[in-house]
């Protein structure tokens, strides 16, 4: 692993001992989200309560700069200043490079239509949002401290019928989800809030790794 990246995981054992337990599967996930961005694909994530803000939390990191300032490329700040030369100069100076993530919770008018529409429609609103979007190469990260949330395992049926592969952010037991997940990072925590305090330092040191790959 390239010593910039390495850098990343050094630092979270450091400030987290506890997380050393996972840290092959950490490196694993990176290794899996870092195909997926290369190949141009896209990053699918599913969570509920805290894994729910957990999972807007990342697309955050993902979407704009985290640490750095991921100016966008000279050739595209040049078509947006020839197309308008005052908005596309504001435009080139401020846009910042994004690494393409969505969070399966934020679409309301979906959501709730498929759950007043399908019988059922409230576990299947992660797997329909898959089937909608995902695509072969894709990831679909799902947060589930316990790894049995119904509504995320239906995703993950979708995914792997669909060629996405899964990462699994769960607590020690890793429950199914760490069963049918490409890689599962299990915390080494059995307490919901624990875990949740855990799976932060997890996934900022996995976006500070795509980040400095793809923008440093």
């Amino acid at each position: 692993m390239e010593a910039k990246l390495q850098k990343h995981i050094d630092l979270l054992i450091e400030r987290y001992p506890s997380l050393a337990v996972c840290k092959e599967d950490i490196i694993k996930a990176y290794e899996i989200l870092e195909e997926c961005y290369s190949n141009g694909n896209k990053l699918l994530i599913a969570g509920n309560g805290g894994s729910c803000a957990d999972a807007n939390h990342i697309v955050g990191e993902l979407m704009k700069g985290f640490k750095l300032k991921r100016k966008c490329p000279a050739t595209f700040a040049e078509k947006l200043k020839n197309i308008d030369g005052t908005r596309g100069a504001e435009l080139a100076e401020s846009l910042q490079g994004g690494l393409s993530a969505i969070a399966l919770d934020g679409h309301q008018a979906l959501n709730t239509a498929f759950i007043n529409d399908v019988a059922g429609g409230g576990l299947l609103t992660y797997a329909q949002q898959v089937y909608g979007y995902g695509k072969a190469g894709d990831v679909l990260l799902g947060i589930s401290t316990s790894g049995n949330s119904k509504n995320v395992m239906n995703a993950t049926v979708v995914a792997r019928a669909t060629g996405i592969k899964v990462i699994g952010l769960t607590g020690s037991t890793g429950g199914e989800l760490a069963t049918v997940a490409d890689v599962a990072i299990k915390v080494p925590s059995t307490e919901t809030y624990m875990i949740q305090e855990l799976h932060l330092p997890v996934y900022h040191t996995l976006c500070l790794m795509l980040e400095d790959h793809f923008f440093g």
